[in-house]
């Protein structure tokens, strides 16, 4: 059992009894020297107490530096992938643009110029930006944790640290965003041509196509050549006469075929073409067929190339069974034989 007193003269005593037979046991202190152990331990707390919130601090600042660093790895993986697709996009564009000039000359859009990319040079020539700079996204872009001061083990080297390897770190990410940025852009522009270049190739390919489809390249019957084009004595007057078309001699009642696609115009009897019909190619391109035997067609009727149209006859004025073939360029006569190709 213990006891304190409280004596005169500034002291304290404790007093420790050990038993009843036991003689007890004093233990003095002064005032001032209790004061003081208080005043220690009392700092000694408030010490541990600092170091502790200290710690709980820094713990936190660690956790929260790690997490931005694994933000920003995660962030650098996206970068470098969406770096390699658009790299790999600016090469397929360019590729594109090569076949797409090529096209724009086979085509007659353009006219192929020494040293260009249809006379062997070229390479991947792309729409630019603005002020005629390309981004560059092959580059290293570092969105990276700083290794200037920071410590290993990232709870070392104070705030101020901590402050600067989070602004590195921000800047690194703010860069490579702006550098994505810069090639999405791009891309919107070079997509945006490509898209202007295929359309004037498909507009061209598709008035050439027309074009084709509506030029009468066929013989328009199976037979031989009776009379040309041109100057000729007539079988008639037996004077010379200007002959505007070709008379190809043929067996009655042979198919005669449409040269090309077209519109049934007229179908009729003249008196020196006989039983006759006339179709409208488009561009200007008439082809006319007389002497028939017999019209197949309707006036207005849609024909494609190859289909029989009338067979062979001798009506009209004639001398015996034959065709007469017509063709007319913004109602000109010209040669027939210039368009047939086969």
């Amino acid at each position: 059992m213990a006891q304190a007193t409280n004596q005169d003269g500034g002291t304290y005593t404790v007093v420790v009894f050990r038993g009843s037979t036991a003689k007890p046991l004093r233990f003095s202190f002064s005032k001032k020297l209790l004061r003081t152990l208080l005043t220690c331990v009392g700092i000694l707390v408030v010490a541990d107490l600092l170091v502790v919130s200290h710690y709980v601090v820094r713990t936190g600042e660690v956790w929260e530096l790690s997490a931005f660093r694994s933000e920003a790895m995660s962030a650098r993986e996206q970068t470098a992938a969406f770096t390699t697709a658009i790299d790999d996009l600016k090469k397929r564009i360019g590729a594109m643009n090569e076949v797409n000039q090529r096209l724009r000359v086979m085509l007659g859009i353009e006219v192929p110029k020494s040293g260009d990319m249809v006379n062997g040079r070229g390479g991947e020539e792309v729409p630019l930006l603005e002020g005629g700079t390309m981004p560059s996204l092959s580059g290293n872009v570092n969105v990276g944790p700083a290794s200037s001061g920071s410590s290993k083990d990232g709870g070392e080297g104070g705030s101020n640290q901590h402050s600067a390897a989070n602004v590195d770190e921000s800047k690194n990410h703010l860069e490579a965003v702006a550098a994505v940025k810069d090639g999405l852009e791009w891309l919107s522009k070079a997509t945006t041509a490509q898209e202007r270049i295929l359309s004037e190739l498909s507009e061209a390919a598709e008035q050439r196509s027309s074009r084709w489809a509506s030029t009468p390249s066929i013989w328009p019957v199976k037979g031989w050549v009776t009379s040309g084009f041109g100057p000729r004595v007539s079988p008639f007057t037996e004077k010379p006469a200007w002959h505007d078309g070709l008379d190809i001699g043929a067996a009655p009642n042979t198919p005669v075929r449409a040269p090309a696609q077209g519109r049934v115009t007229s179908v009729g009897y003249d008196p020196k073409l006989g039983n006759m019909v006339r179709l409208d190619h488009g561009s200007g391109v008439e082809t006319l067929y007389g002497h028939l035997a017999k019209a197949l067609v309707k006036e207005g009727q849609r024909v494609d190339r190859g289909d029989v149209i009338a067979l062979v006859g001798s009506s009209g004025l004639s001398t015996g069974p034959h065709l007469h073939y017509m063709v007319k360029l913004n109602g000109q006569a010209l040669d027939p034989t210039k368009y047939i190709l086969e």
